[in-house]
């Protein structure tokens, strides 16, 4: 009808409907042309770059990096790219770690490979496996997580965070419009790899990607991720480890958008979980094996 309207107006027969163009989203908004590219944002890349060829280049994101900008985020990964360009194509994101969360970042160098990731990660055809460290022992030793999650406003600044989409919690009359309507399946496979007295080393695969989905998933089991106070509290402070956020993106499986094969790539562990796997003399390098999906 020629005006903006709310995502909950219902549509009246006859009414006529008007989308805008859409545009990439790796493209900067009209009014927000990206800064001008700095030498040093390429050279910080390059440092970071774990494998490059013609479609892709993986980086190894440090602990700290934001991918992406936000209100209070004036350095972010996503930012950077612009020093890459070249004849007339950036680097793009296809998927995300949180600001703490470090380890493997696949970007797409076109933008034929980034719809062929993009596509790969809506089917879940893209397999991936985290590293983490955590408070306690799950058992069994091995299984899966499967518990939908959802959106809770904390009510404190606007924070969100997610949470079980079944927790009685959500139903009392103190958080009601605090969850929002948007409850999601996630599903994560977990093993243990070693235990170390009252941490554990687990491997983590998550099957769909939700928010915060491998952090809320082990909080949920009672096996929080150490460092993570915001789903932990105090569980995840383990003295003498780093306060750092334990999580890891250890490697990707994935068919390569070029030749459509099958293609793994793996970051090396580093900063200060390098420093608490060495500490707890946990192995560095070995390979973890998952069972097929059901």
């Amino acid at each position: 009808g020629g005006g903006r309207v709310k995502s909950n107006r219902r549509l009246e027969p006859g009414e006529e409907i008007r989308i805008p163009p859409l545009r990439d989203e790796t493209d900067p908004p009209a009014d927000k042309p990206r800064p001008a590219p700095r030498r040093e944002d390429a050279a910080f890349i390059r440092r970071i770059a774990i494998f490059e060829d013609d479609a892709i280049l993986a980086v190894n994101k440090p602990f700290g990096l934001a991918v992406q900008g936000g209100e209070k985020t004036a350095r972010h990964l996503d930012g950077m790219l612009a020093a890459l360009e070249a004849d007339g194509e950036r680097p793009r994101l296809v998927h995300r770690l949180d600001r703490d969360t470090t380890g493997l970042l696949i970007l797409a160098k076109t933008r034929k490979a980034a719809a062929s990731l993009s596509e790969s990660l809506r089917r879940h055809e893209v397999e991936k496996t985290y590293w983490g460290l955590v408070a306690g022992a799950p058992r069994p030793r091995q299984g899966t997580i499967d518990l939908a999650l959802a959106k809770r406003n904390s009510g404190t600044g606007g924070k969100e965070r997610m949470v079980d989409a079944g927790d009685e919690e959500g139903d009392s009359d103190a958080d009601q419009g605090r969850v929002g309507a948007d409850v999601r399946q996630a599903v994560t496979d977990y093993q243990i790899v070693e235990e170390a007295g009252t941490v554990s080393f687990l491997a983590l695969r998550p099957r769909t990607g939700r928010t915060h989905q491998l952090r809320a998933h082990c909080a949920a089991i009672g096996a929080p991720i150490v460092g993570d106070g915001k789903y932990g509290g105090p569980k995840s402070r383990i003295e003498g480890v780093s306060p750092k956020l334990h999580l890891f993106c250890r490697s990707m499986s994935f068919a390569h958008p070029s030749t459509g094969k099958m293609t793994t790539l793996t970051a090396p562990l580093g900063g200060h979980m390098l420093e608490t796997w060495r500490f707890f003399d946990f192995p560095t390098e070995i390979n973890v094996s998952w069972p097929d999906y059901d």
